[in-house]
């Protein structure tokens, strides 16, 4: 770069963090209309500045958190110097010293030192860890990892802080194998977010996943052994909890020291005293993100450091901004954990009012804060479900456009639509985005029109940050799009611009049989966990191969590359079909042998089948192998497939059964196992109108009448329930299982990606009639070719187990570790409860014995099974060592 003049205004930013990333950028935006700066960023980090926000991904994988665009840092006027530590400023000599001794004249200087993490005074802490920065992150999975190894056993980590980071730090060495248990002080989760009956609901949520709390209690001492390894954590009310790693997360400290021994003014709790405008108590300094001490405060959230760095930015060239004030909404980024809160959540508003649905069983909580005459919106906490936050998120400060209780998702309600939004809403908080600068960017009312939501993200910074606007963001595009009368896209992913119907026609048409040739015909780059799974379920359906064949394999989802479904202690339940929930008393007595032989916890499922809960990975083989030779098959429990049809006693044995309702049920479980689809899909097959095999909550219900069947389609469970609808009465059997063909077909072909029946049925154009033309009067002309392909799944069906036991290179799957193939993981911890085996809780693991070093095998042939099958995975170990499990 060449070398400023002397009207060359140099601005130094001290910090690397997301606060100063985004002043960069903001001058960087200005620059063209007012030139003449120069910013250099000393960053004390050896990296780009990166998304804090998103720490706890890199957890579990090792994701480049960068943040926006790289080119950023070689435009003209922009510096950035990483892992340059600055070590002193002079006010009056305007000038910053570098770790080293290197000094930098400034006629600007940016305080974007964020903060670090507190650490608690007490005996031992010193043996702790901080959650706070990528090289923090790192270390920890690789603690844990180590020791895992050097114990033999999963790490026991205590996390001390139940706030939002010590939560996600938590949930993330969970899942990395670890046995987390929560320290914290307050009476229950978040609690400064949330009240009593949030937090009482996420714990419920937070002990679901496995993750011990303790609460209401703090921690007085580390303890160590002589060597000073440590051993456990000693808390003020007496107990002890056994630790091998432990994680502080109670806070934060701003990073103030340099301005502290410049002489600057510092807010009474730490942090660099700053206006309305960020300017600090010397001219020319300013502070912006965590450091920055607003009407006292610290924040470290990103939203205000953002409109701080944007606010510093505009007042050095020259504007008026204003510094807003704090938003501190959150939401936890924990797995499988939904929480969020917004506004004065906590109600201290003078007469506001509190509209509550809790449902403590089921860990649901929602609460919407509005003004005393129920009419606007102050605030909100949801916990469990939080589809409505950002549709609420939005609109506060402003009336509702309905009553509250309307807003409460939990209950039955629906959030209001994106297009229901003003102009003049905040869409995107993190970078004060409004709704109508969205709107603008899809018209392209002021440049070219951003008409997709990575253009239109780019355009507006909506949704680039914490992510939590997104959907809205989604929901207002194709909105704006739909009303210009331009085709909505329905791409499957950043990879694939094709829907999913459509991909799965071309596939079709064009006869592709790998994902290779799909991905060069219709794709681009490697794929992602989205089209990958996608694929893989369409060559299942075209192709009727085995699915892990081809380099199919490595497309699947976990469950599917086990042909098992992993439990929540990394074991895995077996399984197998019982068509019609018709099984004989000698089949029963080999389940029951396979349950004794490898201690698995047995368990009768709504769906009239026995399920085996706790084989390791390396006895799927073992067990499938004993079910195989009595005639069992795979129940398919792990794919997005027929899962069972169940079905009464019938007109066999019941007095008011008028049709065989067993035979039917058995008839259909055999047409369509191992038929996959866009979602899992369940079939109910009833004898008469009592509906004792509750048909009509399946995605297909057959109901008897004296006349024939009734059949009923687009109803099933899970988080949205619906009642299936009738679709045809009074068939025989041969017309009953032809509509059924065509129906399943047909949603086959033209759901999207994980759309479940009802949902499919609600969106097609013309609803449940269009089907009905489709199914039963062929509208489409399709009904042959739906036929046709249903007819070519059930000749070429072929058992996965029976077919995965005939061929050695299947069976090197199925080994807990590479090198050593019948070695159990020792992580698999299990305790006997009500005479079953289950896994043990984070309190119990230190007591209990390895689940793969305390199962007593009968002599038999499951023992027999067991040695065949390693002797023959041992002899491939050699060839195997560089292919993914």
């Amino acid at each position: 770069m060449a070398e400023a003049d002397a009207t060359t205004r140099h601005v130094v930013v001290i910090g690397g963090g997301p606060a100063a990333h985004r002043f960069t950028e903001a001058m960087a935006a200005r620059s063209a209309a007012n030139p003449g700066f120069v910013v250099t960023v000393l960053g004390e980090e050896p990296h780009l500045p990166y998304d804090r926000v998103a720490l706890s991904r890199r957890l579990v994988d090792s994701e480049d958190l960068t943040l926006g665009d790289r080119t950023l840092w070689d435009a003209p006027g922009i510096r950035y110097r990483p892992a340059r530590r600055a070590t002193a400023i002079d006010p009056a000599a305007r000038t910053v010293t570098i770790e080293g001794g290197e000094r930098l004249s400034w006629d600007e200087l940016v305080f974007a030192t964020g903060s670090s993490a507190s650490v608690p005074p007490i005996p031992g802490a010193e043996k702790g860890y901080v959650y706070r920065t990528i090289e923090d992150v790192d270390f920890l999975v690789a603690e844990v990892a180590r020791l895992r190894v050097a114990l033999r056993r999963p790490a026991n980590v205590v996390v001390v802080g139940g706030g939002l980071l010590g939560l996600e730090a938590a949930g993330g060495l969970q899942r990395l194998g670890g046995n987390s248990t929560i320290v914290h002080s307050g009476r229950w989760l978040m609690s400064a977010q949330l009240d009593e009956g949030a937090g009482q609901a996420l714990g419920r949520l937070i002990e679901a996943q496995g993750i011990a709390l303790a609460l209401g209690t703090r921690p007085s001492e580390i303890l160590c052994s002589p060597s000073g390894r440590v051993l456990g954590v000693a808390l003020a009310d007496g107990r002890q909890l056994n630790a091998d790693l432990v994680v502080f997360s109670i806070g934060i400290t701003p990073r103030d020291e340099l301005a502290r021994d410049a002489g600057l003014d510092i807010g009474p709790r730490g942090g660099i005293a700053i206006g309305d405008d960020c300017s600090s108590s010397h001219p020319g300094i300013w502070a912006i993100g965590e450091v920055a001490a607003v009407g006292g405060l610290c924040v470290g959230l990103v939203a205000p450091a953002n409109a701080m760095a944007e606010v510093a930015a505009d007042r050095i060239h020259g504007g008026e901004a204003l510094f807003p004030g704090i938003d501190d909404a959150t939401k936890l980024k924990l797995s499988g954990v939904e929480v969020a809160s917004f506004g004065d959540a906590l109600a201290v508003t003078e007469h506001s009012l509190e509209v509550v649905y809790a449902d403590p069983a089921r860990g649901l909580y929602q609460k919407i804060v509005v003004t005393g005459d129920a009419k606007t919106l102050l605030g909100g906490i949801f916990v469990g479900d939080a589809a409505p936050y950002t549709s609420l998120r939005p609109l506060l400060g402003r009336e509702l456009p309905a009553e509250p209780g309307a807003y409460l998702s939990a209950a039955g309600a629906e959030p209001p639509a994106g297009g229901e939004l003003p102009d003049d809403v905040q869409l995107c908080s993190c970078n004060n985005v409004s709704v109508g600068a969205v709107r603008s960017a899809v018209r392209g009312d002021h440049d070219e029109a951003c008409t997709e939501l990575g253009a239109l993200k780019a355009c507006t910074r909506a949704g680039t940050q914490c992510g939590s606007c997104v959907p809205l963001v989604k929901k207002i595009l194709e909105t704006e799009l739909t009303k210009a009368g331009v085709e909505v896209s329905r791409a499957l992913c950043e990879h694939i611009e094709l829907s999913r119907s459509e991909l799965f026609e071309s596939v079709r048409i064009l006869q592709l049989a790998s994902f290779d040739a799909i991905m060069e015909r219709f794709g681009r780059g490697l794929g992602c966990d989205i089209c990958k799974p996608v694929i893989a379920s369409i060559l299942a359906t075209q192709t009727s191969g085995y699915i892990l064949d081809s380099g199919r394999g490595a497309l699947q989802d976990t469950n599917d590359r086990a042909l098992a479904n992993m439990q929540k202690d990394g074991t895995y339940s077996v399984v197998p079909r019982i068509p019609g929930g018709e099984i004989t008393p000698q089949k029963l007595k080999v389940i029951a042998e396979v349950a004794a032989d490898f201690n698995l916890y047995t368990k009768i499922t709504g769906g009239q089948r026995i399920d085996l809960f706790g084989a390791r990975l390396e006895q799927l083989p073992d067990i499938w192998k004993v079910l195989v030779d009595a005639g069992f098959e795979s129940g398919q429990a792990y794919g997005k497939s027929l899962r069972t049809v169940k079905s009464c006693v019938g007109s066999t044995w019941c007095r008011y059964g008028v049709q065989d309702a067993v035979a039917m049920a058995i008839q259909l479980e055999l047409r369509y196992r191992g038929l996959r689809s866009p979602h899992k899909f369940k079939l109910g097959v009833s004898g008469c109108a009592r509906e004792c095999a509750e048909a009509r909550g399946k995605d297909i219900g057959i109901i008897a009448s004296e006349l024939g069947w009734n059949l009923y389609v687009g109803g099933n469970g899970g988080y949205q329930p619906a009642h299936a609808q009738l679709l045809a009465q009074d068939l025989d059997d041969e017309t009953l299982i032809r509509y059924i063909d065509r129906y399943l077909m047909y949603y086959i072909r033209t759901a999207d990606r994980l759309q479940r029946t009802a949902r499919w049925q609600e969106e097609l154009e013309g609803g449940l009639d269009h089907v009905r033309a489709v199914v039963c009067d062929d509208s489409l002309g399709i009904a042959d070719e739906l036929e046709a392909a249903m007819a070519a799944h059930v000749g070429n069906y072929e058992d996965e187990w029976a077919a995965t036991l005939r061929d050695p290179e299947r069976l090197r799957r199925f080994r807990s570790f590479v090198n050593a193939p019948t070695t159990p993981d020792p992580a698999v911890v299990q305790v006997t409860e009500r005479g079953q085996p289950r896994p043990a809780r984070a309190d119990e693991r230190d007591t209990a014995v390895p689940l793969g070093l305390s199962i007593p095998l009968r002599p038999g042939a499951a023992a027999a099974g067991q040695a065949a099958i390693a002797q023959t995975a041992i002899a491939q170990t050699a060839t195997s060592q560089t292919e993914g499990r």
